[in-house]
């Protein structure tokens, strides 16, 4: 575990740290760095776990998961957030399932610039994302008409919305609390590797 202000080991968490632990341990049974950080403030982990999983892994979202996972990725390079960056490209890229076409869109998305590996639908989400992460005060209603006419549907510009939201939030929580993946199992998809 490290970050920059103290983080509670399981040990010693009282019944209802424990409780809210329990809550946020991933499919590997640990509780990642991202959400033990939260664990002077219990209640904020519980939020934080809840909204997460509605914005990023809720069976309703009918955006492709390989798609959410490189917004969550793109908006992590824009915000310089190795944390998410670190997690999120590993599920993106295993998502892709074509180690080469993961690796030219990873490359695109280095150089911001997502015209280079993407068209259509996926490039009008990747440029609402990159706006709404750095000029969110410049949004105006035609990019959403844009997303609509690229073939989004309200939903789905919802969904894309509150991927880009909730990485803006949790990128600036890594951030300014130096939070590194040090014990963390990295990925959602890989069990037995551990960085």
């Amino acid at each position: 575990m490290t970050a920059w202000i103290k983080m509670i080991p399981d040990d010693e968490a009282d019944d209802t740290l424990r409780e809210v632990l329990d809550l946020a341990r991933t499919p590997h049974g640990t509780v990642d760095n991202v959400m033990r950080v939260h664990s002077l403030r219990p209640n904020t982990m519980r939020g934080h776990v809840i909204l997460y999983r509605a914005a990023l892994h809720d069976p309703a979202n009918t955006l492709p998961e390989w798609l959410q996972e490189t917004i969550s990725s793109y908006v992590s390079i824009l915000n310089d957030c190795p944390y998410s960056l670190a997690n999120h490209w590993k599920n993106a890229s295993h998502l892709i399932g074509d180690p080469e076409r993961a690796e030219a869109i990873k490359a695109a998305l280095d150089r911001r610039s997502p015209d280079a590996a993407f068209d259509g639908r996926e490039l009008a989400l990747l440029r609402y994302a990159e706006k709404l992460t750095l000029h969110p005060g410049q949004m105006a209603e035609p990019d959403v008409a844009a997303l609509r006419e690229a073939g989004c549907d309200d939903g789905q510009i919802l969904e894309a919305n509150q991927i880009v939201g909730y990485f803006n939030y949790v990128n600036r929580l890594l951030n300014g609390l130096g939070v590194s993946t040090a014990g963390d199992v990295v990925g959602y998809y890989a069990p037995d590797e551990a960085s």
